[in-house]
């Protein structure tokens, strides 16, 4: 339904396509304006930087498309309208999901796939079997773990109902951090965002492997294929936490 009404105003569509394009494209701008005053940016190249943008964008553009939906939640928690999802014979998740669905959110996806394409075609890499399935996996992985990130964060606001900006903290300001290389960055932060909150997962770990870098943690030689697990690992406990936020919720207390 949502789809078919945006594409009633087509002229309006593709605006809001090219402005979300321009818009999130200016981001990797600063990013050559960094490499025009220097030659690497913690020890990584700019094609290297690019590479680490673009799955990084690509992963979480796919994420904020499906499930971007549920920065709403508290909004819903508030004023009372969650009963209306609890009423009807459709999972409350698939719906939230499909609230809204902003399509023209396509040009975040857009935009990261031409600077990872980009990346790819500037890289000097033997580019065998593992290293293109193991790219392949970042972008899909990384959606998962961004997607239960949206949910987690969904079902936290159930408790919070206003907590909107500490969920953008860890989405947006996610998929910001992981644009730039993990050597730039505290060894803390490394770790946290590696045994906390499992972004690293989404592309350092397994880019490293690809690039050839070196783990600034020190982590084994698996840790770098770990993603579908991990993936797998935060679906289940994502579900667990929305479940505890549906029973959790009380309506408007009216």
């Amino acid at each position: 339904m949502w789809v078919r009404s945006t594409m009633v105003y087509r002229t309006s569509f593709l605006i809001m396509l090219v402005v979300g394009f321009v818009t999130t494209f200016l981001d990797f701008v600063a990013i050559m304006i960094m490499f025009s005053h220097v030659r690497a940016l913690g020890g990584f190249a700019l094609p290297e930087v690019a590479f680490l943008y673009g799955t990084s964008s690509v992963a979480f553009g796919l994420a904020d498309l499906l499930l971007g939906q549920f920065e709403r939640i508290g909004r819903r928690v508030r004023d009372g309208t969650m009963d209306v999802l609890l009423t009807r014979p459709v999972p409350v998740l698939a719906q939230v999901a499909a609230d809204r669905f902003a399509l023209r959110r396509l040009g975040r996806i857009l935009q990261g796939a031409l600077v990872l394409g980009w990346a790819l075609w500037r890289l000097e890499l033997d580019w065998t079997l593992w290293r293109a399935l193991l790219t392949a996996s970042m972008v899909l992985c990384g959606a998962v773990i961004f997607g239960c990130v949206f949910v987690v964060g969904g079902a936290f606001q159930f408790w919070a109902q206003d907590a909107t900006e500490v969920q953008s903290a860890f989405t947006y300001g996610g998929t910001t951090l992981l644009q730039y290389p993990p050597t730039v960055f505290g060894k803390e932060l490394v770790r946290g965002v590696t045994y906390v909150v499992p972004l690293a997962f989404v592309n350092w770990l397994p880019a490293l492997r690809v690039l050839g870098r070196d783990d600034p943690l020190g982590l084994p030689g698996w840790v770098d294929f770990a993603a579908p697990a991990v993936a797998l690992l935060c679906c289940a406990l994502t579900g667990l936490a929305w479940r505890a936020g549906l029973r959790a919720y009380r309506s408007t207390g009216s």
